[in-house]
Order: C-alpha cells, then sequence, then structure tokens
C-alpha cells in the first residue's frame, strides 16, 4: 500500500452518457474508469430549481486521477454532460488517502 495523492471524481449522468464522461476524461489525461448502473429521484422542487426534469436511469462514472489534473477533467466534465447539456450530469471529487493495484504502485507495493 502506499500513500496516493489521487482524487476519486464521480460524475453521474443520464443514461447512455457514460462514454462522452469518458472521452472528456481521457481527452484531459484520464486513463479509464468504471461505470456503474443506478437511478436517480428528485422532487418536484428540485426539477422546477433547475429546469431539469430528471430522467431516473443514471450512470455513475468513477475515475481516479492524480489530484494535479482533478480541475481540468471536473471542467472537462463539465462542458461535455454538466446540468446544461443532454447528459444532465454533475461532477464531483473526493480525497483518496490509499491505493493499492495501479501499474506505477505495483513495484512498490510487493516491497512491503
Amino acid at each position: 500500500m502506499k500513500n496516493a495523492n489521487y482524487q476519486m471524481i464521480f460524475c453521474v449522468v443520464n443514461a447512455g452518457f457514460a462514454q462522452v464522461v469518458m472521452e472528456a476524461a481521457k481527452s484531459v489525461g484520464a486513463r479509464g474508469g468504471t461505470l456503474i448502473h443506478g437511478r436517480g429521484t428528485a422532487n418536484k422542487e428540485a426539477e422546477k430549481r433547475f429546469q431539469i426534469v430528471v430522467q431516473p436511469d443514471k450512470e455513475i462514472v468513477m475515475i481516479l486521477v492524480k489530484k494535479e489534473i482533478k480541475d481540468e477533467v471536473l471542467l472537462a466534465l463539465n462542458k461535455a454532460v454538466g446540468l446544461e447539456t443532454a447528459g444532465q450530469g454533475i461532477a464531483f471529487s473526493v480525497p483518496v488517502d490509499r491505493v493499492v493495484g495501479i501499474a506505477e504502485d505495483s513495484d512498490e507495493s510487493t516491497k512491503q
């Protein structure tokens, strides 16, 4: 296990937009992601406030990135699939303390 300077980006979009998410993220340096299918919920007040219709079927894309490119990835996602687009996506990041299983960390983790 190695201390890591990574961020996990979560991007929640309408069903069918996961590929757009990954293309946008890769265009600024992300290497890959993991897709989870989900269902969204929202009340009528939220729909009116954001002037959107909530599509219940969602795709959640998790993208592990080095913290140095986190902001670029978030900006690219907002441009490609943000609330102003058909993807009606939101994206956020959380810090990651430790990482194992990434190719660049594999030599380090086998020494411990």
